[in-house]
């Protein structure tokens, strides 16, 4: 959208005298004087205006005509109408349309000046919602869940199904990084729900004396250090999604109030007493069989029922190897972005090296590989030396004269810390000679004083050559 002002005003002065006055402030106008005239910019598509100022009865018509009309076509602009009377039923209809302003003529110039240039701020805030939430759909279609095997196209199937369609809770079942992260975000920016807002909770990570405030809000004064009203999780995802990961680490007492939560849809914050609506998409995932945990009383057998709507349930890696190689292509141009490297082939050896280990980490620890591996590349081969991985699944060592570094694969250490291990058994080898150590690594020497210098490498005792 540009900085263009569109003019509907069928009094030729005004028009004109409008015209020259938001363009000596340093508008560019557009002035026309019918909505016939004005439907070509409003519905064109060449025509990408922010803000558009309209007289409210034109010779053809009521322009709140028109505008109910852009709104019905996603149109995204600010609309401020000026009537020479001010009819309340008009004006109920412009708020219920979004309009940004209904004035009534004669207007002060420095005022409706004011009032165009805050209605350009608001356009091009939700000219840039817009523009994010069509990213996210392109980046999070169902397309998103790589892989040829029989297995990704099942998922990929139903998740196409069930963004089309309105549930009001869906389980998402698998183990730990197999994607249950980019199903519940594809299940937002691809559904019904795709313009609210996506609130994400691992139920693990939340501290447990605050859960219940986290979740559903406080008022100020609840507990000590509530010092104002907080919005909880529940109410920050109104008209979009709340995705609950590991919901299996919730207590049962907090489980019992969810499942009011979603049964009134209502909830109440903590130390409040009014009862606060809320309209929410719930997704949940958990990496433990949620049947196995009903069963054995840890998980509330209600709630689960409540929200097994429908269950996804999502393949470990090792059971669709045949996707190994399109997920490891797509990850490659990601990470040489990141990192300004040039690797394009994925040599033979390697792939089998990849298919041949089972991934008890699943695509998380796909990735991990694939990251570490492109970022100490130096030509444009993924190189087989910083896979790490083992085919029978033991753990896969780094040798330094003589020396080993067991590097975990399961996600528990990220690639920082990878990194720094790498590099500091390199210095040590060579005695911190920085040189010798570049060489080692196949690195330039100000390309390793740098990560040192990331990792905090260099208060060493032994000099740095």
């Amino acid at each position: 959208m540009s900085d263009e002002l569109l003019i509907i005003e069928d009094d030729a002065m005004l028009g004109i005298d409008l015209k020259r006055h938001f363009e000596r402030v340093g508008w560019r106008t557009r002035l026309v004087r019918s909505l016939g005239e004005a439907g070509s910019f409003v519905f064109g598509p060449g025509y990408e205006g922010l803000v558009v100022l309209s007289d409210l009865h034109l010779p053809d018509g009521n322009s709140l005509d028109l505008l109910e009309r852009a709104r019905g076509e996603g149109d995204s602009r600010e609309w401020i109408f000026l009537t020479g009377f001010g009819e309340a039923p008009d004006a109920e209809r412009a708020k219920r349309l979004g309009a940004f302003d209904f004035l009534t003529k004669p207007m002060d110039r420095e005022r409706l000046e004011r009032i165009v240039t805050a209605a350009r701020r608001g356009a091009r805030a939700q000219r840039r919602i817009a523009d994010e939430a069509s990213q996210q759909r392109n980046r999070y279609s169902p397309a998103a869940f790589v892989g040829r095997s029989k297995d990704a196209e099942r998922v990929r199937d139903t998740l196409e199904r069930l963004c089309q369609i309105p549930l009001s809770s869906v389980i998402i079942s698998g183990e730990t990084g197999s994607g249950k992260g980019l199903a519940a975000r594809i299940l937002h920016h691809s559904g019904t729900r795709a313009n609210g807002p996506l609130v994400e909770v691992n139920c693990a990570a939340l501290p447990r004396d605050l859960v219940e405030s986290e979740l559903f809000g406080h008022e100020a004064g609840a507990f000590t250090g509530a010092k104002s009203n907080h919005r909880g999780f529940m109410e920050q995802a109104t008209e979009g999604t709340l995705f609950l990961d590991e919901i299996g680490e919730l207590d049962l007492d907090l489980q019992a109030k969810l499942l009011k939560v979603l049964e009134d849809k209502a909830i109440r914050r903590v130390g409040g007493e009014r009862m606060v609506p809320v309209d929410v998409h719930v997704v949940v995932a958990s990496n433990r069989n949620l049947r196995e945990l009903v069963a054995e009383k840890a998980f509330r057998a209600d709630l689960y029922h409540r929200l097994s709507v429908f269950q996804l349930d999502l393949p470990p890696l090792r059971a669709r190897k045949a996707d190994i190689d399109e997920i490891v292509a797509g990850l490659i141009p990601e990470f040489n972005a990141i990192a300004g490297k040039r690797v394009k082939r994925v040599p033979q050896a390697v792939r089998a090296l990849l298919a041949a280990y089972d991934w008890p980490g699943n695509v998380r620890e796909l990735r991990n590989v694939v990251e570490r591996s492109v970022l100490l590349s130096t030509g444009e081969e993924l190189p087989a030396e910083w896979l790490q991985i083992a085919p029978d699944g033991a753990p896969a060592t780094m040798t330094a004269a003589g020396d080993l570094i067991f590097l975990p694969l399961d996600g528990s250490m990220n690639f920082d810390t990878m990194e720094k291990l790498i590099v500091e058994a390199a210095l040590q080898r060579d005695g911190y000679n920085v040189m010798a150590a570049a060489r080692r690594l196949g690195l330039t020497r100000e390309t390793l004083r740098y990560r040192m210098a990331r990792h905090d490498l260099q208060g060493q005792n032994a000099p740095q050559r």
